[in-house]
């Protein structure tokens, strides 16, 4: 199977595009630009640009069976942007919209969509975790663009054909892991005391293999067509087990 992976030069999509051919598919790994240093094994690498309303992405979908969209604006903790709503939706929900009709038109029977749980909120109450039965309550730009790029790839879906399957990862952590989790890591390499030891909360996690291993099983598997997953490790942690 020919798969396409957008944002192929992240932390997912890279993971991505070596651990499909160990499954078996050709890879072409689409970014907005093509790295200095690439493996080439099985993996045809097609640069894109920027990720809007406007990209072309043709060479890209030609005779693709499958794409696994991980490029977007990524959560960002500073943002610099004027109007931080707007940069997220024209490259989340304008791009993907972009990218999911341009599928459509080049015969790609399915794409799966690497959104976030925070779509689903930031808290959960005790006991009730969240689940795909919950009204989506994004509270950040980030997450509503999450959001409105789900809802935008389903409309395109409703009139072209095209099967869609939606995950929500919570954390993602793993080798070259960025984010919040970075900095956690060299705070602890530091040997600094951390105030996290009376902290009774629990958070969900994904391993990257788990991740990546899920999302293959979306692309090979029949039944995960017009679904949307939750997914996780299956073991909460406190932040102080986490450390």
């Amino acid at each position: 199977m020919l798969v396409t992976v957008t944002g192929s030069n992240g932390f997912v999509g890279s993971a991505l595009c070596r651990a499909l051919p160990s499954a078996g598919h050709f890879v072409r790994a689409a970014s907005r630009k093509i790295p200095t240093t690439i493996d080439r094994q099985n993996v045809e690498h097609i640069e894109i640009g920027e990720m809007n309303s406007k990209t072309e992405w043709s060479l890209a979908l030609a005779g693709v069976d499958c794409v696994i969209h991980c490029a977007a604006r990524a959560h960002v903790m500073s943002d610099v942007a004027e109007y931080p709503l707007s940069a997220y939706r024209s490259v989340n929900v304008d791009g993907s919209r972009r990218l999911a009709e341009q599928a459509a038109d080049s015969g790609v029977q399915r794409l799966v969509y690497i959104s976030s749980i925070k779509v689903n909120g930031e808290k959960t109450i005790s006991g009730s975790p969240f689940s795909t039965y919950d009204s989506p309550a994004p509270v950040d730009p980030y997450s509503l663009s999450k959001w409105e790029a789900e809802r935008a790839l389903w409309e395109v879906a409703s009139r072209t054909g095209l099967e869609i399957v939606i995950v929500r990862p919570p954390l993602i952590y793993g080798p070259g892991v960025k984010g919040n989790l970075a900095r956690l890591l060299r705070l602890i390499r530091l040997g600094m005391p951390l105030p996290f030891a009376t902290l009774r909360n629990r958070r969900s996690l994904i391993g990257l293999d788990n991740l990546l291993d899920f999302l293959i099983r979306c692309v090979e598997l029949p039944a995960a067509k017009d679904q949307t997953f939750l997914v996780c490790d299956g073991e909460d942690l406190s932040t102080a087990d986490l450390v």
